[in-house]
C-alpha cells in the first residue's frame, strides 16, 4: 500500500460567522461584482473540519496557510488571534497571512501587535486595481496604487520586521507590482492565484505571460498555483491546465506552491478536481518535483514549523 502523500495547502480560508470576527461581505449584504460572481453558496461557516473533509484518500492534510478573509478592517488583529487558537484546539493552520491597513498610521502597531502570534508570517494588503484591464491606465498613480509612494511604505515595514507580502492582483498589474518591488529587494512574496488571468483574450494572456515573467525575474518572488475562476468565462480544465504548465516553466518547479483557495474556489471547481488537475500538470511537466510543489515549498517561503506528522 503506498504512503499518504503529505500535503501543505498554501492558501485557504477560515470563517466561523459567529461573531469570534466580524465578516461584512459574508454577514451583510452582497458584494456588487464579485470575481466570481454569485457567492451565496460560501456564506455559510468554514472551519478546520470542513477542509479536513476535503482532502482526497491518498493525502494527509500536513500543514496549512490561512490568508487573511476581508475580516471587518479594525478586526485585523482580532482574526490572527482567532486563526492562532484555532490552531491551538485543532493544530492547523500552521500559518496565518494577516492584514494591516498600508498608507495609514496604525500600520506598524497592527504589524507588531500580530507578530505575537506564532503563526504569523506577512500579509496580504492589496493594492488600488481596475476591475478591467481598459481602466488600468486610469488608476495609475492613484492614492493606493503601487505607484503610490505612500501606501508601499507597507513593504518596507515588512522587509524591516522579516515579514512576507502575499500579491495579489489581477494580470493587467502584474508589470506595475514587479516595477514597484525594484525598490524592496529582499522582500519576499507569494504571488497569489496563478496571477489573476481573468482576461482569456490573446492580448489578455499576453499581457498576463509579459508581467509573470517580470515578476519571475525576481528571484524573491514565489507564485501560488491557484484559482484559475474567472469572472468572464467558464471553468476550462484544458485552458487552465495550460496555465499552470507556463507558470511552472516560467517561476520553476522550487518557487511554486499547491495551493486552494477554498472555500472560495468551490465556487467554480471541486477540491479533488482542483488538485488533480496540479497533479497533472506535475507528473507532466516536472514528476521530480512533487514533493516540493505540494509541501516542501510551503515549508521554505512560509518558514513553517511542522511540529509532528499526526494530523
Amino acid at each position: 500500500m503506498n504512503a499518504e502523500q503529505p500535503l501543505i495547502d498554501a492558501h485557504h480560508h477560515l470563517w466561523a460567522l459567529d461573531g469570534s470576527v466580524a465578516y461584512p461581505w459574508l454577514e451583510e449584504r452582497p458584494v456588487a461584482g464579485f470575481f466570481l460572481g454569485d457567492y451565496q453558496a460560501i456564506r455559510q461557516p468554514f472551519l478546520i473540519a470542513d477542509l479536513k473533509a476535503l482532502i482526497p484518500e491518498g493525502y494527509r492534510l500536513a500543514g496549512s496557510v490561512h490568508c487573511e478573509a476581508e475580516a471587518k478592517r479594525s478586526q485585523a488583529v482580532r482574526e490572527t488571534l482567532w486563526i492562532a487558537a484555532t490552531h491551538e484546539r485543532h493544530g492547523l493552520p500552521t500559518a496565518h497571512v494577516g492584514w494591516a491597513a498600508f498608507g495609514r498610521p496604525e500600520c506598524a502597531a497592527q504589524l507588531d501587535a500580530q507578530m505575537a502570534s506564532p503563526l504569523f508570517r506577512g500579509v496580504r494588503a492589496k493594492p488600488l486595481t481596475a476591475a478591467t484591464p481598459d481602466k488600468a491606465a486610469h488608476v495609475r498613480g492613484d492614492s493606493g496604487t503601487l505607484q503610490d509612494r505612500h501606501w508601499c511604505e507597507g513593504l518596507a515595514m515588512l522587509a524591516e520586521r522579516g515579514l512576507s507580502w502575499d500579491l495579489r492582483v489581477p494580470a493587467w498589474h502584474l508589470q506595475e507590482a514587479a516595477d514597484a518591488l525594484e525598490a524592496f529587494p529582499g522582500l519576499r512574496v507569494i504571488l497569489n492565484h496563478t496571477g489573476l488571468p481573468w482576461d482569456r483574450s490573446l492580448q489578455g494572456l499576453a499581457t498576463w505571460r509579459s508581467g509573470m515573467r517580470a515578476l519571475a525575474a525576481n528571484p524573491d518572488v514565489a507564485v501560488k498555483l491557484s484559482e484559475l475562476g474567472t469572472p468572464w468565462h467558464d471553468w476550462d480544465p484544458s485552458a487552465n491546465f495550460d496555465l499552470l504548465c507556463e507558470t511552472l516553466e516560467l517561476f520553476g518547479p522550487e518557487r511554486c506552491l499547491f495551493a486552494s483557495n477554498f472555500p472560495v474556489s468551490s465556487l467554480r471547481v471541486s477540491y479533488r478536481d482542483w488538485l488533480a488537475l496540479v497533479e497533472a500538470v506535475i507528473s507532466s511537466t516536472t514528476p521530480d518535483y512533487r514533493q516540493a510543489i505540494l509541501h516542501d515549498n510551503a515549508v521554505h517561503w512560509y518558514r513553517l514549523a511542522l511540529e509532528t506528522d499526526s494530523h
